[in-house]
C-alpha cells in the first residue's frame, strides 16, 4: 500500500512537516510545497491526498488569506492540530553570534521573535519563504555568517547549530494548523465535534448578533469568528466560524437555520475538536 501523500507548506524541518507526521505518522510521502496556494494546487491536481495548512498563530492572529484559500478551492476542514512553536536561532557549526550578519526566516517566525532580534541590533532581517528551507539552503549553499529561525528539527537535518534556543518572545507561543481534503466525511458522525462555516448576512442592523443568538440557542459554542471582505462586492463581508457543540443534532438543526437565515452559507469542515 502506498503511503498517503501530505502536502505541506514548506519543506522537511519545518512545523508543518512536524504536524503532517503527529497527526498521520511518520509512513508518509511529503509534498513540499513554497506557498499555501502551491500547496492547494497539489491537492487540487491530485499530486497529494490530503494537506496540512497553518491558519492562525496565539500571538501573531489568523493568517487570513488562507480562509479565502479554503473556501474558494472548496477543499474541506476534516481536522486539526495544535502545535507548540519552538524558535531557534541556527548556523553552519563553528560560528559566534556576534558574527552573524543577516537572519532569515518566514515573516511569521520573524514577528514572533521580534523582541529578541531586538537585542542584536548587528543582525539584518530577511524575510523569507519558509522557515525550514532557509536553514537547508545555508546548509547546501555553506552560507557563512547567515542565520535562520527555525525548528530544532531544521537543526538536526541539516547539520547547524543552534546558537540561541527559545527565542520567541512569548513562550506558550501556539499555532493551529487544520487538515485538508478534497473530500468530506472523513471521521464518523458520533465523533464529529466541531465545525467551521462560512456564510453573508445582509446590512440590516443587528443581523449578525441573530445569527450568533441562533447558534447559542441550538447549544453551539463559538470559538472563532473572523470577517472577510467580499472582493466581488465593497464594503460586504463574509464570516469564518468555528464552533463546537457535544451533540451531532444541535449542529444539524442550526445549519438548517443558518441556511434560512444568510447567504451563501457554506460548511468547510465537520471534524473532532483537538483541544479537548
Amino acid at each position: 500500500m502506498n503511503p498517503l501523500r501530505i502536502a505541506i507548506q514548506g519543506v522537511r524541518g519545518s512545523n508543518h512537516h512536524m504536524v503532517a507526521e503527529s497527526y498521520f505518522g511518520s509512513d508518509i510521502e511529503l509534498v513540499e510545497c513554497l506557498s499555501f496556494h502551491s500547496l492547494v494546487d497539489r491537492m487540487l491536481d491530485g499530486t497529494a491526498d490530503k494537506g496540512v495548512m497553518a491558519i492562525e498563530n496565539s500571538i501573531a492572529g489568523s493568517i487570513i488569506p488562507n480562509y479565502n484559500l479554503v473556501c474558494d478551492n472548496k477543499l474541506h476542514i476534516i481536522g486539526e492540530h495544535y502545535l507548540s512553536v519552538h524558535h531557534n536561532l541556527m548556523a553552519l557549526p563553528g560560528q559566534e553570534l556576534a558574527r552573524i550578519r543577516e537572519v532569515h526566516s518566514h515573516p511569521m517566525a520573524l514577528l514572533q521573535c521580534r523582541e529578541y532580534l531586538k537585542t542584536q541590533p548587528h543582525i539584518k532581517i530577511v524575510e523569507d519563504v519558509d522557515t525550514a528551507e532557509t536553514a537547508r539552503r545555508i546548509h547546501e549553499n555553506g552560507l557563512m555568517e547567515i542565520a535562520a529561525i527555525a525548528p530544532s528539527l531544521a537543526a538536526s537535518l541539516y547539520g547547524l547549530e543552534v546558537l540561541a534556543p527559545e527565542i520567541q518572545t512569548i513562550k506558550s507561543n501556539a499555532t493551529r494548523f487544520i487538515i485538508l481534503k478534497t473530500k468530506n466525511k472523513e471521521i464518523p458522525r458520533e465523533e464529529i465535534n466541531k465545525a467551521s462555516v462560512r456564510f453573508m448576512t445582509d446590512h440590516k442592523r443587528g443581523s449578525l448578533a441573530t445569527v450568533l443568538n441562533v447558534m447559542s440557542d441550538c447549544n453551539l459554542n463559538l470559538t472563532k469568528i473572523q470577517s472577510l471582505p467580499v472582493i466581488e462586492t465593497p464594503w460586504k463581508y463574509s464570516f469564518f466560524v468555528d464552533i463546537t457543540f457535544e451533540r451531532y443534532d444541535h449542529f444539524t438543526k442550526a445549519k438548517s437555520l443558518l441556511q434560512l437565515m444568510t447567504e451563501d452559507f457554506r460548511v468547510l469542515g465537520e471534524y473532532k475538536n483537538a483541544r479537548i
